[in-house]
This record gives structure tokens, C-alpha cells and sequence, in this order.
């Protein structure tokens, strides 16, 4: 297995940097960026989104092109939800301008 992946941003190779630059003479190009892997199978590294795309805006370019493809293979056809439990707590205001008045304390567990 190779120790680097090319960007998969589709468009990486029209960005003009000097890193991208590749040729002599009149024959120069400019080349998507060759990536080195990060870290080891075992830990989290290896499963970095920068061991596929040399930067962020690649990243961004990927999933504004594939970003259907990508949903469609795990959708979501229910909503997810967690179970919380809401108390509410009520105080009155010692301070002046509130003086006589109620507030609420709402917290989530």
C-alpha cells in the first residue's frame, strides 16, 4: 500500500500555487498535490480527511460536487432524538427594576 494519496479535490489541479507547479522549460503544469499518510492503521490519523485532500477548500470542492452521492448512501429516513429531562425552576427578582417579578430557570439533563 502507498504511503501517499493525490488530493481528490476535483479541483486541485487548476489552483495556482507554486507547490502545484511541476515541468521545465515551456512544458509546465500545474498537478493536484501528492498527500503523505498520517499515522498509523491504528489510530485516529489514519482516518484524518487530510490524508485525502491537501486542504480545506479540496475538501470543500468534494463534497459540494459529490455531496448527493454521499447522502445517498446512508439517508436518513426518521429523525434522530435523545431523551432529555427538563426542570424548570422559578425565582423572584431581588434586584429593583425587577422587584415583584418572576423568572424562570430552565435546565436540560
Amino acid at each position: 500500500m502507498s504511503d501517499y494519496n493525490w488530493c481528490h479535490g476535483p479541483e486541485c489541479h487548476t489552483q495556482q500555487t507554486q507547490s502545484r507547479v511541476r515541468g521545465s522549460g515551456e512544458n509546465k503544469v500545474l498537478r493536484t498535490i501528492k498527500i503523505k499518510q498520517g499515522g498509523s492503521y491504528r489510530t485516529h490519523e489514519h482516518y484524518s480527511m487530510f490524508n485525502y485532500f491537501c486542504n480545506q477548500r479540496c475538501l470543500m470542492d468534494f463534497i459540494r460536487e459529490h455531496l448527493k452521492s454521499i447522502i445517498a448512501i446512508a439517508p436518513r429516513r426518521e429523525p434522530l432524538q435523545t431523551p432529555i429531562k427538563v426542570e424548570v425552576k422559578k425565582y423572584d427578582s431581588e434586584y429593583s427594576y425587577y422587584h415583584g417579578k418572576t423568572y424562570k430557570e430552565i435546565t436540560v439533563k
